[in-house]
Parts: C-alpha cells; structure tokens; sequence
C-alpha cells in the first residue's frame, strides 16, 4: 500500500492527519503537479483526473478522494474511531464532516484558485468570487464558534474526521490566504489550539 500525496493539499493534508492519528505506516509518494507528474498516463492511469491524494493498494486497485481513503483505511483499522462509534455518532460527525467541508474547505480552495498565481491560466480566476467566498468564511467562523460553546470537538467530545477537515480549511487560511480566527472567536480559537497542538497535526 502507498499514498501518492501533494504535501500543499488540503486534502492529502486530510488523509495524512487520518494516517497519523491511527498510527499506521503507510509509504508516501509526493506528486509534483507543477512538474505535470499528475498528468503523465502513468498516473493518469491510476486516476483519471490526475489528482491527489491517492491511495494504491498492494494488488494495484486504486482509491482516489480524500474521504473515501479514510473510509476505507477506518475500516481496516477502527481504533481509534475517527468516523464514530455507534450509527448514530457516525451520523453525526458525517454531518459535521460534511458542514466543514461545504462551509470552509471547499470555500476555501475555491479563494486560492481564484486568487493564487499557481492557478493563472490554469481557469479562469474571479476576484469577485473569491471576496464573496471570503466574507461566508468570516460568517460561518462566527456560526462555528457559537456552536462549539460548551464542546472540546466539533462532533462532540471525541477527536474525529469533522476535526480533521476544519484543521486543514483552516491550515489553508491561515498559511496560504491570510484568513485567521478573529480574537474574539473564543470558542473556536480554544478549539483551534487543541487540535493544533496534537501530535499529528504537522503530518
């Protein structure tokens, strides 16, 4: 088993945090998109759109999107439980999963390909977009603090893939946009410091 991984992604960042956290070691290959090294018919072979993260298991079969590696590396090894324990909880943090992903990753991404010079005649880049996108993520950093009043995670009280993909929205914020928690955000600035600090956080 390897991962083909883009160190900068915020979803191989996704897939390594879940790799680190379950403490299971897993070869890395890093893809130079810049390079085109996605784009050869070698790895396109592999994953038609030419995207990473993706993982290669040892028979050749190949599992590309971030969520559906972590999926099926929870399956193989459950603890700790980082999709949930119980039906219910594994509802509820794919909800929150789901809401981290619509309301700040995705928006996100969607600011550095309309602004980053990396993406210049790569599409077609809209200012606009990217301010609109913006001002939502200013918004839903406010929607998010009042709703960890009173919780240690964003599921609940246990670290889960929910965690996971606001780390790495907020990663990509803060290194690459210069999108930071407000101050006054106390809730989800306290939260902010306890996953930052976790071990696995710089994987």
């Amino acid at each position: 088993m390897k991962l083909y991984d883009l160190p900068p992604s915020p979803n191989a960042r996704r897939v390594r945090i879940f790799i680190a956290e379950k403490g299971i070691d897993i070869p890395m290959i890093p893809v130079n998109m810049m390079a085109g090294e996605n784009s050869s018919d070698e790895y396109l072979a592999k994953n038609s759109l030419g995207r990473m993260p993706l993982l290669e298991l040892d028979d050749g079969s190949c599992i590309a999107e971030s969520m559906a590696i972590c999926r099926y590396l929870d399956e193989l090894h459950p603890e700790p439980p980082l999709l949930g324990k119980d039906t219910l909880e594994r509802a509820l943090v794919e909800m929150w999963q789901r809401r981290m992903e619509f309301e700040f990753l995705l928006p996100m991404i969607s600011i550095f390909r309309h602004t980053g010079e990396m993406w210049k005649g790569r599409i077609t880049q809209i200012p606009e977009m990217a301010e609109a996108e913006g001002k939502n993520v200013k918004a839903r950093m406010e929607w998010l603090d009042k709703e960890l009043a009173g919780k240690q995670f964003i599921a609940g009280e246990d670290y889960t893939v929910a965690d996971i993909t606001a780390q790495t929205a907020f990663v990509m914020g803060k290194a690459a946009l210069g999108i930071r928690i407000p101050d006054e955000l106390t809730n989800l600035n306290e939260w902010w410091a306890r996953v930052s600090s976790r071990p696995t956080a710089r994987a």
